[in-house]
């Protein structure tokens, strides 16, 4: 969920997931009337429903942040007790715990991943290719490669989003922090690719541009900082005058009265629940699967599993068939399924 201190946009999963198709040119009527139902029918504040009714391709950029954030949320806790389920979500981000912190985060991170990889995509009218004022950029244009635009996704973000002064709310500025922690994960995979234009592959010329990491490597490195998170309070700074996060305790090593969490830290206010038991939180972990070898004591939480045994069909003894095809047989075996007792 993106900060929610002035109604701002957020996350919350009641959104549909589907994809909406191509919104085409803003002169098309029926493309136009369907750009702006898309933004009504999205949880916003005023001032982000003015800025999405008037940036076409805006609104299915944002349905694609929801999914991306939530896809990604859901493969990295997988194998955990909370396993970013739709069910209590609401609730959750109500409250400040490390899990609410993750939230935030992957949500700021699949908006700023999703708005530069449209901009290069052509999907975005007010932006295109990476326009960074140097001579690469403009050798990738001319030979038709399109960097991600993480300039114009940030900036737009950073005004789409409004964030301000929040005085002495923690919540306000851990949730802001979350979200920052999201954004800098996505600068952290911007990476430089480059192409050979000489002959015969050779690289007599070469040009190089700027390329979002798939977003999977930002969700594992922010699964990274979720396991370290740092729990915080607030502290008012005598000689600055205002309010900051500070933590008693950082990664483990007592500091001398308190220390200030890192601009890549997630923190969060609250130790989280078990989620063991169905609550307001979770469906809790009855009848999820698990790994006897790897998982299944702590996600059952003591409680035991059932063993199961199924046949599954597969594919095997598969063959490269003259000229263009594969032919496979259907082979069968036995498969264990492990899942937590009630």
């Amino acid at each position: 969920c993106i900060p929610s201190s002035s109604s701002a946009f957020s996350l919350t999963g009641k959104e549909a997931l589907t994809q909406f198709p191509l919104l085409g040119s803003s002169t098309n009527a029926a493309h136009w009337k369907a750009h702006l139902k898309q933004c009504d029918l999205l949880r916003l504040s005023r001032k982000q429903k003015r800025l999405c009714r008037r940036e076409p391709g805006l609104a299915e950029t944002l349905r694609d942040a929801i999914r991306l954030g939530v896809l990604e949320c859901q493969y990295q806790f997988r194998n955990e007790r909370w396993n970013c389920s739709l069910d209590g979500r609401a609730d959750l981000l109500k409250r400040g715990f490390k899990e609410t912190a993750f939230l935030y985060a992957v949500s700021s991170a699949a908006l700023t991943h999703s708005l530069a990889r449209a901009c290069s995509a052509g999907r975005m009218e007010r932006c295109t290719c990476d326009d960074s004022p140097d001579l690469e950029n403009r050798k990738a244009w001319q030979w038709g490669v399109c960097g991600d635009n993480l300039k114009y996704s940030t900036r737009f973000l950073k005004n789409f989003l409004g964030q301000k002064k929040v005085g002495k709310d923690l919540r306000a500025k851990v949730d802001i922090h979350n979200t920052n922690v999201g954004i800098k994960a996505v600068k952290n995979g911007l990476k430089t690719t480059c192409k050979c234009h000489g002959v015969s592959g050779s690289c007599a010329v070469r040009t190089c541009w700027k390329q979002l990491s798939p977003f999977h490597e930002t969700g594992k490195l922010l699964k990274l900082r979720y396991d370290g998170a740092v729990k915080v309070f607030s502290a008012t700074n005598d000689a600055m005058g205002h309010s900051e996060l500070v933590s008693p305790q950082h990664h483990g090593h007592l500091a001398k009265g308190s220390s200030h969490p890192r601009p890549t830290d997630l923190v969060y206010m609250e130790d989280s629940p078990s989620f063991c038991r169905p609550s307001r939180y979770s469906v809790g972990t009855a009848g999820r699967t698990c790994s006897r070898e790897a998982n299944c004591d702590s996600m059952c939480c003591g409680r035991g599993y059932n063993i199961q045994t199924r046949m599954v069909t597969f594919s095997c003894h598969c063959q490269v068939q003259w000229c263009c095809y594969v032919e496979c047989q259907q082979c069968m075996q036995e498969e264990v399924v492990y899942t937590c007792k009630q």
